[in-house]
């Protein structure tokens, strides 16, 4: 006797329809809300990409500068040329600079979608 091949298929909705997340239990999911959490991963990855190319840039300028200007090396502090110093210390406050903007702007698109949520509640 041979098992029988049974076919398994997602509920009654479309094929290929997209879910819409999990919902906590007792919660109705609507399509405003639903649109609301697009809106917000959508900022919140605008922000993301924003920041990486803003830093990228920075980045880069920094890095042309400490090559294309040779009188760095020449001023020394503590023995060591200023260059080497620009290396090893001057992208730690850039770092620091964006992520802090990355952050608040991370929680102004937050605390802009739970004024919306709360709005249409």
């Amino acid at each position: 006797m041979s098992a029988q091949r049974v076919r398994v298929t997602a509920g009654a909705g479309r094929p290929g329809a997209p879910t819409r997340g999990i919902a906590l239990p007792g919660t109705p999911v609507d399509d405003a809300e639903a649109a609301y959490a697009r809106a917000l991963r959508r900022s919140q990855l605008r922000l993301a990409v924003g920041t990486v190319l803003g830093f990228v840039t920075v980045a880069a300028v920094l890095l042309a500068v400490l090559a294309l200007v040779p009188e760095l090396d020449e001023i020394a502090l503590l023995g060591v040329p200023l260059s080497w110093l620009l290396h090893a210390f001057g992208f730690y406050p850039v770092i620091a600079g964006f992520a802090i903007l990355y952050v608040r702007g991370a929680n102004r698109n937050e605390r802009r979608w739970r004024a919306l949520r709360d709005e249409e509640a």
